[in-house]
């Protein structure tokens, strides 16, 4: 009986692990193949559906494989696209981003289920995202000025995300494989 239950755990965890390195790369190949490198700043600044991924997984599989999935894929897009000196900020911010639409969606139960939650999680994610930008910003160019051009495009990013995120979501719920 032991070598059944020690198998099945074991396998359970190779299966997270699988699930956990594919949210990773598709949140890495959804900020580096479908984005737009935005003109209006100094710094650039950049709308992809990495944000949307995120928010999927979030969704989908929790606060863990989500805080996961954010910090390492978004945080890779940066180290191999030239976005290098963002890598530690990007790495904090989008592992915070993905843990709290997590939280907030799966808690009391709801599992991502719950449509208004779903929508109140990620909307709650976005100040906090914008905050560790702007603050690892600040940092890099020395003011507190110059980080606020980032902040509409990050929104715009941010809303995006959102309204692909919640109907995608909605309709991978209802699935055989998540119900």
């Amino acid at each position: 009986m032991q070598k059944t239950t020690t198998a099945t755990y074991s396998n359970k965890r190779t299966f997270d692990l699988i699930l956990t390195s594919m949210a990773i790369a598709l949140v890495f190949v959804a900020t580096l193949l479908l984005n737009i490198k935005l003109p209006i700043t100094a710094n650039g600044g950049l709308v992809h559906l990495g944000t949307a991924m995120l928010f999927i997984i979030a969704l989908v599989f929790g606060p863990k494989k989500a805080a996961i999935a954010g910090a390492v894929g978004m945080g890779l897009f940066d180290l191999v696209s030239g976005w290098t000196l963002w890598a530690p900020i990007t790495i904090v911010a989008r592992g915070l981003q993905g843990y709290l639409v997590g939280k907030i969606a799966w808690s009391n139960g709801r599992n991502g289920n719950s449509f208004s939650f779903n929508i109140l999680a990620a909307i709650a994610s976005i100040p906090v995202m914008l905050a560790v930008y702007y603050v690892g910003e600040a940092i890099i160019f020395g003011n507190f000025v110059v980080p606020a051009a980032s902040i509409p495009g990050n929104i715009v990013q941010n809303v995006v995300g959102l309204l692909v995120a919640i109907p995608v979501a909605a309709a991978l719920k209802k699935t055989p494989f998540f119900k």
